[in-house]
């Protein structure tokens, strides 16, 4: 490609509502442009990292046996409404209605549709295992996309499902899967950990992401040097405590804290470690709607709202997708309102405490965390406004709680020691770009999706889903790949590897002769070169590619054709290297043919 046939639109500032590195350099390298609140065109510069990026997740799926199909944008609401979906995915879904009213949905995902097109053609046991995918667009109405490609509205995803007639096959399908994504990601040059995951609105048992490690992630894995230990910060979990639980050493006092509400705060003013504090959060569990029609329907009483007393430690954050894994959390979790907490309480926040509170003749479900059940003279509320009880012991003060109300409920910190026992847990930060989950029966029992076995008997089929964000990948790959001059990308996704920069080749046929020899011969190589003919000067050439990054570049100077040499430096590289003009091609093989 020559740069004058080509399109190249760089900006020297990004726009003002650019936030994060990849957004403002996509924008100035002229990879995207805005068309609407999180949609973008893809311009010709980032069309080409996209498909690259297609191309080796197409490679690799082909190469693990998944089967390429495509399915529509816009589908029909009655599938989604076989699944329940179509109520409970909320705002992000895009719901429309064509012109007869009937109601169709813009596909953020296509489970309900591969399911319908395998209920059909899937009859026979023989006809498993499967594995469809397709790389597609998707649409989730995001309440405030930010951030560019990596939390637009409109975006494209490689999305499959496997279908098999078996747990144990199922189990073989999603590891073929792990396999390969593992391939996918390595092949994209980038540093990233597969960690494990909750499976979240999707369902499911299994389930893992795959980060790009960044430090703008929005993203918190946890993850051991010491062993294979690694999952994001919803899943992660530490040691569990060492007990025996220490002697009590100190007596039970009520403690005058004026205006001391935080566990910080009541740390600093007794001077107490916030490790020896113990938290009380109380959280409302909302039935389920539909749960609450069908008991009115039949004549029951209603289920009312259960307030939920939660006992952290004051150093420890408490870990929301944990606590909706608790046994009986069917429905919505919210933070209980102040009005609520006083009612129940007769206190005001900031004070509560668990000590003389019988939360079973209030109605209250009680729920430790495992890390407070071994403290020992610890401090809470009183239940009495700006006091606190210090020393405060498990059995002489308050009973121990029974096991149905100790559970692991907290985010883990970095230092805590691995669930595995072989050394402490890091944390840094990544960036989501792919998910993969074995999802069972979920999909395939709501949808009557069934096949015959060996037997002539018909089964649900079990299935998997398996992700990658196409296009949130480049920009995943800009934030861990940047400096203060542009992009560096990795050769793998570069939009073009090797850039040709003739220097003054409109004065010099020489330097133009060369430039065009060497373009000639990267092109016969097989390499993605372009050859910058546009005729700018040496900065401002320069400064384009630096921002586009362009990997490899090689600059064809008259004084140094003089001399039999070009030059030759990598983005990453603070100088140039001289190669001569006779080595020039063996020394570019070198990097590129790798």
């Amino acid at each position: 490609m020559k740069a004058s046939q080509f399109f190249i639109s760089t900006l020297k500032e990004a726009p003002v509502d650019a936030e994060i590195a990849s957004h403002k350099l996509m924008i100035r390298a002229g990879m995207i442009k805005k068309l609407g609140a999180g949609i973008y065109n893809y311009m010709p510069m980032g069309l080409r990292v996209i498909k690259k990026v297609e191309a080796i997740v197409r490679e690799e799926m082909n190469r693990a046996g998944a089967i390429e199909l495509s399915m529509p944008v816009v589908q029909p609401a009655e599938l989604w409404q076989e699944t329940a979906r179509f109520e409970k995915m909320g705002p992000e879904l895009l719901r429309i209605q064509d012109r007869h009213g009937r109601d169709f949905v813009i596909q953020p995902t296509s489970e309900e549709v591969i399911t319908d097109i395998a209920r059909q053609e899937l009859k026979s046991y023989k006809q498993l295992p499967k594995n469809f995918y397709q790389i597609q667009t998707k649409f989730r109405d995001e309440r405030r996309p930010r951030f560019g490609l990596m939390r637009g509205r409109e975006f494209v995803m490689k999305d499959a499902y496997s279908f098999d007639k078996n747990i144990k096959d199922a189990q073989v399908s999603y590891q073929n899967m792990a396999q390969a994504y593992r391939r996918i990601f390595d092949r994209f040059g980038l540093r990233y950990r597969a960690v494990s995951a909750d499976s979240g609105a999707i369902g499911g048992d299994l389930s893992e992401e795959f980060q790009v490690i960044a430090a703008t992630g929005e993203d918190a894995i946890v993850f051991c040097a010491k062993s294979d230990y690694a999952a994001n910060m919803e899943k992660a979990q530490s040691l569990a405590p060492q007990g025996p639980r220490a002697q009590a050493r100190e007596s039970l006092q009520k403690v005058l804290t004026p205006n001391v509400q935080t566990c910080e705060q009541v740390s600093d003013f007794l001077k107490k470690p916030l490790s020896q504090t113990v938290k009380s959060l109380v959280w409302v569990l909302e039935p389920e709607e539909a749960a609450s029609q069908e008991n009115s329907k039949m004549g029951a009483q209603a289920v009312l709202p259960q307030l939920i007393l939660i006992l952290l430690r004051g150093d420890h954050e408490l870990n929301e997708v944990k606590l909706g894994k608790v046994p009986g959390m069917s429905g919505t979790l919210r933070l209980a309102h102040s009005e609520e907490i006083q009612a129940a309480f007769s206190c005001v926040p900031g004070f509560l405490g668990p000590v003389g509170l019988d939360v079973h003749q209030k109605g209250i479900r009680l729920l430790v965390d495992r890390e407070v059940i071994v403290l020992s003279d610890w401090v809470c509320g009183a239940n009495e406004q700006d006091h606190h009880l210090s020393g405060v012991n498990w059995q002489r003060d308050l009973p121990s709680p029974s096991e149905e109300q100790i559970f692991d409920l907290r985010c883990v910190l970095a230092g805590d020691l691995s669930p595995d026992g072989k050394g402490e847990l890091s944390i840094e930060r990544g960036i989501e770009v792919g998910h993969i989950f074995y999802l069972g029966t979920k999909y395939s029992k709501a949808m009557n999706a069934t096949f015959l076995d060996e037997n002539g008997k018909p089964q649900a089929m079990e299935m998997g889903c398996y992700g990658i964000g196409i296009t949130r990948l480049p920009a995943a790959a800009i934030e861990q790949n940047h400096d203060e001059r542009g992009i560096i990308w990795p050769d793998a996704i570069a939009p073009f590897v090797l850039v040709i920069c003739p220097i003054g080749a409109d004065r010099s046929q020489a330097v133009k002769d060369k430039a065009q020899e060497i373009y000639d011969l990267a092109l016969a190589k097989g390499w993605d070169v372009i050859l910058d003919d546009r005729g700018e000067r040496p900065g401002v050439m320069f400064a384009d590619w630096e921002l586009i990054g362009v990997p490899h570049r090689l600059v064809i100077g008259e004084r140094g054709l003089k001399d039999g040499m070009l030059e030759y430096q990598h983005r990453r590289d603070p100088t140039a290297t001289q190669v001569s003009v006779q080595e020039v091609i063996a020394h570019l093989s070198k990097l590129l043919d790798a």
